[in-house]
């Protein structure tokens, strides 16, 4: 089994949150929480910080842990052909933008950010992790953990 730890941003201003459209090498274009992984030795909570400025060009700072979220993607479902079944633990903060431009990510794999209403995020083609941020965003729990979010249809791992 694969392993990787990610750090996601939840960015949400005047009804709306700021999503990344990632557009793998192979499969197609879905929308995505500003995130990604944790370097070795780096903190998560610099990491988030980080990926926001390489993914969307904007400077942002941590209001808020919101939670943790563990999934395991089976082999058959992965991206990558023949690949082992793999696991993401995403580490979800509460990030306010304080500055830069949206913009793609250069030589990278978001080609756009932007800022969303929450309303029409449902009619998007996403990742679960948007689901995964949202619900600990309006919801605050205690523990930190929410109910896992069904893939299929718009909603993709």
């Amino acid at each position: 089994m694969s392993f990787r730890l990610a750090a996601y941003a939840v960015c949400i201003e005047d009804g709306r949150v700021l999503l990344a459209c990632h557009v793998p090498p192979k499969g197609e274009a879905n929308w995505t929480l500003p995130g990604g992984r944790v370097e070795h030795a780096e903190d998560p909570f610099d990491a988030v910080i980080r990926e926001v400025a390489e993914e969307t060009g904007c400077d942002a700072v941590v209001e808020r842990l919101l939670g943790v979220d563990s999934r395991i993607i089976p082999a058959a479902e992965r991206t990558i052909p023949g690949g082992p079944e793999h696991q993401n633990v995403g580490i979800f903060y509460q990030v306010r933008i304080t500055g830069g431009q949206l913009r793609p990510e250069p030589n990278g794999e978001i080609t756009e950010s932007a800022w969303t209403a929450i309303p029409d995020v449902a009619g998007l083609r996403r990742s679960s992790l948007v689901d995964i941020g949202l619900a600990l965003a309006q919801t605050f729990p205690a523990t930190g953990h929410v109910t896992p979010i069904p893939v299929g249809g718009l909603i993709q791992h």
